[in-house]
């Protein structure tokens, strides 16, 4: 059965996202900017107006414009269709060791507060058959990232997504990433991160094959 990952964005009512995935597509389908009905900016000018603010003065007349094109890119990841974005780099080669991607460098948005999660993914599968062009999996890994997020999803999101398109023996992704809500508010501690990790398949289960990639990905070069 393919698996299908739900997430919600609700900003104004509930907008549901189905990505449905098998090893040759996989689609996200979620409504344009075009498509939508009201602009952020007309609302960003009441929230402005909300926290005591002139909307209409001069540094913030196109504030209402800029945020919300900040906010879309910061969420394209909604219209990315990751079989257009793969586009065929797959390919049928005799390769049975591990291949790492590490220090990709992402940023994303706290789906609770709206604030700003950054840090780095490491992405690792045991090719079967083929191997995926090594520049798609940093566009993978912002495809997922350019949405409201949270870093457990993320993560598993990721692996999921090149378990399905690549079809490996298993896949292995850490993410290491700092989080605004945790500095700028609540907590205020500026120096603590968060480490996730999915593993599928032979990552999983052989704990030889877990160690590589712990250690692989732990490694920094001195050159």
């Amino acid at each position: 059965m393919k698996p299908v990952i739900p997430t919600e964005k609700s900003p104004a009512g509930s907008v549901k996202e189905t990505i449905e995935m098998n090893k040759n597509t996989a689609v996200v389908d979620f409504p344009t900017a075009q498509e939508a009905t009201e602009s952020i900016a007309s609302h960003m000018r009441s929230v402005l107006a909300a926290l005591g603010e002139d909307p209409h003065r001069d540094g913030l007349e196109r504030t209402p414009e800029r945020s919300e094109k900040a906010l879309r890119f910061l969420t394209s990841g909604y219209n990315t269709d990751i079989h257009k974005l793969v586009n065929g780099a797959l390919f049928e080669v005799k390769y049975d060791e591990m291949v790492i991607v590490k220090d990709i460098e992402f940023f994303s948005m706290c789906e609770h507060h709206l604030l700003p999660f950054f840090g780095k993914i490491h992405v690792a599968y045991l090719p079967g058959d083929r191997v995926i062009g090594l520049s798609k999996i940093p566009r993978i890994v912002d495809a997922f990232a350019r949405r409201l997020q949270i870093q457990e999803r993320l993560t598993q999101q990721v692996a999921e997504c090149i378990q399905e398109l690549v079809d490996p023996r298993g896949v292995g992704v850490i993410c290491e990433a700092r989080h605004f809500c945790m500095m700028m508010r609540g907590v205020e501690k500026q120096h603590s991160g968060a480490v996730t990790s999915a593993m599928l398949g032979a990552f999983r289960e052989n704990k030889e094959t877990r160690d590589e990639f712990l250690s692989l990905a732990a490694y920094r070069s001195t050159h």
